[in-house]
């Protein structure tokens, strides 16, 4: 069947674009395209993208001819005829969109609907590749700009933290209030081309001690704390807002740039950390095989499993959870603790820890009943855990985590 008018209309103004002609009036053309996907229904986003995967892909004979070549004679002409080849003409055609007025919103706007239609349409890999390979140079965190929210910040970024805000649940302004006052810190990146719209935002809790539990850090009604108690920095919540740049390094630098933020303005602050959940290790502990624990864990799960009635979901229930023996709860600490050393480097390990732990910070301790809410319950049994950001051993730490090891404190060693 032949293409709908208004995709042959895109399409052609598409390969206009790329051709010398569009460059002479691109930005005007780049944004006639840019307004027609927007407009466009679902079926025709579909079939766009379907299009872009097939008729904006290299030439797969011309790139053979140039890696021959290259391979017979390797030299920097060879070599820059062979990249320009291989490059797939849809990253060019997203550039050029890139240069019309809202164009790089756009972009973000169809990665976000190409992500959504991937687990359907497995083909799109090849362009979403493209799309994020230019959306990580294009929000490369030295174009980024960190911004502090505070309660005198427009109430449209006010609505928007409130919004997006995907960890902890904002009750309303209260309290945000609350979580702005000065024992409380709020920073989000901006892009040039995003003036108004947070990319991504981290709270952060000041106070003398590493917190234990995620309630008194988000208890509205409580009190601001004097500034002479500021000891430590805890690192509570961080929210992507922009669904169109997931798997962009954006969260690890906004952490960093933060603590040294925080550094510099509260010299008194010694230690910096998170208190984090870990949301994959019910999962993780109902499809988990005893044989492959190892000796400790597997005693730990035998144990725990004949408590729980061959079923770890009871965890998730505050009154089961309460009702377990001294030696079950020690079971679960070690398990988790299993789970987020020996688990974590794989790429089915708990994805806060990998983000964590993936970004320079040592594994420093466990908390039980640390966040009894009905997601906390779900996830961990209530359990939480705190990530330190030791800030002149990140690398090092960063560094051990891409070889398969957990930089952990002494306390976690104690329970493996």
């Amino acid at each position: 069947m032949a293409d709908p008018t208004p995709l042959r209309q895109i399409l052609a103004d598409c390969r206009r674009l790329l051709s010398v002609r569009g460059e002479a009036n691109g930005p005007l053309l780049a944004q006639e395209i840019v307004q027609c996907i927007d407009a466009s229904s679902d079926e025709q986003r579909a079939r766009f993208f379907d299009r872009l995967a097939s008729d904006f892909s290299p030439d797969p004979q011309a790139v053979l001819g140039a890696a021959r070549a290259y391979a017979e004679a390797p030299g920097a002409e060879a070599l820059m005829r062979l990249t320009r080849l291989a490059e797939p003409p849809r990253q060019e055609l997203f550039r050029r969109l890139n240069g019309a007025a809202g164009g790089t919103a756009a972009i973000v706007r169809l990665r976000r609907s190409l992500l959504e239609r991937l687990p359907r349409q497995p083909q799109l890999r090849v362009v979403e590749a493209d799309l994020l390979h230019l959306l990580s140079s294009w929000f490369n965190p030295g174009f980024l700009e960190m911004r502090k929210v505070d309660w005198r910040s427009p109430a449209q970024l006010l609505e928007q933290i409130i919004h997006h805000e995907a960890v902890h649940q904002i009750d309303g302004w209260d309290d945000l209030r609350r979580r702005l006052q000065p024992d409380r810190r709020c920073f989000a990146f901006f892009h040039p081309q995003l003036p108004d719209e947070p990319l991504i935002f981290v709270e952060v809790a000041l106070g003398p001690e590493m917190a234990d539990a995620i309630a008194p850090l988000i208890d509205k009604r409580s009190q601001p704390l004097p500034p002479e108690q500021f000891k430590v920095a805890v690192f509570y919540s961080i929210s992507n807002c922009q669904p169109g740049l997931r798997g962009v390094s954006l969260g690890n630098f906004l952490i960093k740039r933060v603590a040294e933020h925080l550094k510099r303005e509260l010299p008194q602050l010694k230690t910096f950390c998170t208190l984090s959940p870990i949301p994959g290790l019910l999962a993780w502990l109902n499809r988990a095989e005893p044989a492959a624990l190892g000796e400790s864990a597997a005693q730990a799960w035998t144990l725990l499993h004949s408590e729980c009635g061959a079923d770890f979901g009871v965890l998730s229930h505050a009154a089961h959870l309460a009702a377990l023996s001294g030696g079950a709860h020690h079971a679960l600490w070690r398990l988790a603790a299993h789970y987020l050393v020996h688990i974590s480097p794989q790429p089915q390990g708990d994805p806060v820890a990998r983000f964590h732990l993936d970004n320079g910070a040592r594994l420093e301790r466990l908390n039980a009943s640390a966040n009894l809410t009905a997601t906390g319950l779900k996830q961990a049994a209530g359990l939480m855990v705190n990530y330190l950001y030791d800030l002149g051993k990140i690398e090092l730490h960063h560094d051990r985590f891409a070889h398969g090891k957990v930089a952990h404190s002494r306390a976690v060693s104690a329970l493996l």
